[in-house]
């Protein structure tokens, strides 16, 4: 497996390369990091009845620094040689819309239908690279775990409240 493989087409400058993953991992986390310190979780969230599995607090500001990384890392991918490049964006558009339904509105049940969206097309993702380009199917694959468990304490949220 290649993190740098070459277009299929020809040779990607090394210049181009480095520009394309460093953009597109800025664009991510920068998008992600705007939206974080706009829509924040405050007291209505801690209020809220949780489930056991819940992580904790502490645990979200590192698990999503290393999920935009790889998300980021996969754009950059998808824009150099191709592949599901709808499926990313569809993935990324639900990615940033579920903290302002979910956290700004507090519509938890709206916001259980556009992270259950956002798992499905993770899946469908890994699904589709996974022949294709094997090495962004695999970095897609902590991103599915943690919104698997991120969609059942939402679904858990909306349940115990």
């Amino acid at each position: 497996m290649d993190f740098f493989r070459q277009s299929p087409g020809g040779h990607v400058s090394v210049t181009r390369l480095v520009a394309v993953h460093l953009g597109m991992i800025a664009l991510v986390m920068g998008v992600g990091i705007a939206i974080g310190t706009t829509v924040q979780t405050g007291d209505w969230y801690t209020a809220l009845n949780k489930a056991w599995f819940t992580p904790p607090p502490a645990a979200f500001g590192p698990v999503w620094t290393v999920l935009y990384v790889l998300i980021g890392w996969v754009g950059a991918r998808k824009i150099l040689y191709g592949g599901a490049r709808g499926l990313w964006v569809g993935q990324m558009a639900l990615n940033w819309l579920w903290s302002p339904v979910f956290f700004g509105l507090h519509w938890t049940a709206a916001g259980l239908v556009v992270i259950l969206g956002m798992l499905v097309t993770i899946l469908w993702f890994i699904a589709t690279e996974w022949r294709r380009d094997r090495v962004s199917a695999l970095m897609f694959v902590p991103y599915a775990v943690w919104v698997t468990v991120a969609s059942a304490v939402n679904a858990a949220i909306v349940w115990l409240n």
